[in-house]
């Protein structure tokens, strides 16, 4: 079996953007036509750029190769740079193709990827959304408390066990409400 191509897919996230504002997969294709899928995570370029990145280093590294020699793969990816010290780009690229790899290898053995990687741990595990505004919201649930509460039962009758979300707002390099260190002088700041 060998990876034949590789497709990415740029997914915007509803404002406002909690969990970032895109999500970025992959998804490999063998000559069997199997197909796994893997997220791109924590890349700090435009998504698109991303992208281009990932084409890159399937076009270089991955496509020809057997899906099954995962070890080899991410060795090989993780050496083909020009430093052999790649940086979080190229460790967020190589998840993905890592996820999509063990998504194959699972199809093709019909097994969980969890029996492959040591078994089941858990009969069953929690699962959480992002506690979003609807369009049509006159206030932002945010900032009402009854508004925030009617969504979360709605997300529990959606199966949802818990929500996430960020009161405060988002934060930004310049924001006032950043963490603030203790006085330490031999830290060089106070």
């Amino acid at each position: 079996m060998k990876i034949t191509s590789v497709k990415t897919f740029v997914v915007g996230t509803p404002p406002p953007h909690f969990g970032g504002r895109y999500w970025v997969f992959l998804k490999l294709t063998t000559d069997q036509g199997i197909e796994g899928i893997g997220e791109v995570y924590s890349v700090p370029f435009h998504p698109h750029t991303v992208e281009g990145m990932i084409e890159d280093v399937c076009d270089r590294c991955v496509i020809g190769t057997d899906p099954f020699k995962i070890e080899r793969l991410w060795r090989i990816v993780y050496s083909s740079g020009f430093t052999l010290r790649p940086d979080v780009s190229v460790m967020g690229i190589l998840s993905g193709i890592e996820m999509a790899c063990w998504d194959i290898i699972g199809k093709e053995l019909n097994k969980p990827v969890y029996e492959l990687l040591g078994g089941r741990v858990h009969e069953k595990l929690r699962s959480y959304s992002y506690l979003y505004p609807e369009k049509d919201d006159q206030v932002n649930v945010y900032s009402d408390p009854d508004l925030a509460a009617e969504r979360a039962s709605e997300y529990v009758q959606k199966g949802f066990t818990a929500v996430k979300f960020d009161p405060v707002g988002p934060y930004s390099a310049f924001d006032p409400r950043q963490l603030s260190l203790p006085a330490n002088p031999a830290w060089g700041w106070s």
